[in-house]
């Protein structure tokens, strides 16, 4: 709203209210006086104008001041007093709005910090990655983290490639900490290892070492687990994906003859998997021409309206689709399942929120 054309105006409010104050007290009677108001003048640009500008309109305050009350006949002089205001307002107004730009530094640096941290855990993925047509939207609950801990990942290799999706228990940095701990061992064995089921087995010893830092530490998360969906695109036959479930929502299954979702694993959340003898076993699923696999955190499951309604998903989905087969396009089923999201809560995300499709180029 302080730009016009990319150039900043932000010289304009303070400039016209130091017009208008010196012109309207300039034109009144002397029983009325308001250039004492000129004070405010330096106060608007602090909040709007950088140091130099703010330190040029306390200047241009107090030589209107003067100007002005000096025309006047003595009798209807303010004098001192307001002088001394106007001085001192001009002084502490300069003051505040360095207070403010050294804020306003820091946040920005801090920004910074926090979108390279995304794009570390959160690593950019080019068209095509791995062969995959993919789209993913991932909106923080906490919006001035910008990241928590919902997770994904494309990794091609010479056994195909694997798709990661997933979402660590709890939020905050610690929940970050576990996601890239879980994102760095998937990178790694999803590229080496020729089994699916080995590179889930890495993924679990990755998040129990990860438990063990983290209590030796003595921190009080050191109990996370995370729940995911582990993908493979074998080469052969391409028509096929292989899926395991660690305790997360099966995935859906978005083409022409409509949605359909997977059927539920039997594994554990990552971390629990003391509780069972090994990973879950993979399914082997078969994708039609067009069809794309749709997976969320429960960002989107547990998403609820004012009533407390949950966002019915699979119906949702199911009814854009009938009005428009082209949804199934990653990028549009995306987009779709995140406005729907953000529609049904008014806004109030109360969890991180992953939405991720894909299917094969």
């Amino acid at each position: 709203m302080l730009r016009v054309r990319g150039r900043s105006v932000a010289w304009a409010p303070p400039l016209l209210l130091l017009a208008g104050i010196t012109l309207v007290d300039y034109n009144t009677t002397g029983e009325f006086r308001i250039i004492s108001w000129i004070v405010l003048v330096p106060g608007i640009a602090a909040t709007i104008c950088g140091v130099w500008g703010t330190a040029a309109f306390a200047v241009l305050s107090v030589a209107a001041y003067v100007l002005v009350d000096t025309s006047w006949p003595h009798q209807y002089q303010t004098g001192l007093p307001d002088f001394i205001l106007v001085t001192v307002g001009g002084f502490l107004a300069t003051l505040a709005c360095a207070v403010r730009v050294r804020g306003e530094r820091r946040m920005l640096h801090m920004r910074d910090v926090a979108d390279t941290t995304r794009r570390t855990v959160l690593r950019p993925l080019p068209p095509g990655w791995g062969g995959l047509d993919h789209a993913a939207v991932y909106l923080a609950a906490d919006t001035e983290a910008r990241v928590g801990g919902d997770f994904y990942d494309i990794q091609p290799g010479p056994h195909g490639t694997r798709v990661l999706v997933g979402d660590v228990q709890g939020k905050g940095l610690g929940a970050v900490e576990a996601a890239a701990a879980l994102l760095g061992a998937f990178r790694e064995a999803g590229y080496h290892e020729a089994d699916l089921m080995t590179v889930a087995a890495r993924l679990e010893v990755r998040m129990v070492r990860h438990r063990a830092h983290t209590a030796a530490l003595g921190r009080a998360d050191g109990d996370r687990f995370a729940t995911a969906v582990l993908l493979g695109f074998p080469e052969v036959p391409p028509d096929a994906v292989d899926v395991l479930l660690f305790g997360h929502e099966p995935p859906l299954v978005v083409g022409p003859d409509g949605v359909r979702r997977l059927p539920a694993g039997d594994g554990l959340p990552l971390g629990l998997g003391e509780f069972v003898t090994g990973p879950p076993t993979p399914r082997r699923v078969r994708l039609g021409a067009g069809e794309t696999l749709l997976l969320v955190t429960d960002g989107v499951t547990e998403a609820r309206d004012r009533g407390g309604l949950f966002y019915p998903l699979t119906d949702e989905v199911a009814r854009a689709l009938a009005a428009d087969p082209r949804l199934a396009d990653p990028r549009r089923l995306v987009a779709f399942v995140r406005d729907g999201t953000l529609r049904h809560c008014g806004g109030r995300l109360a969890d991180d929120t992953t939405v991720f499709a894909v299917r094969r180029v």
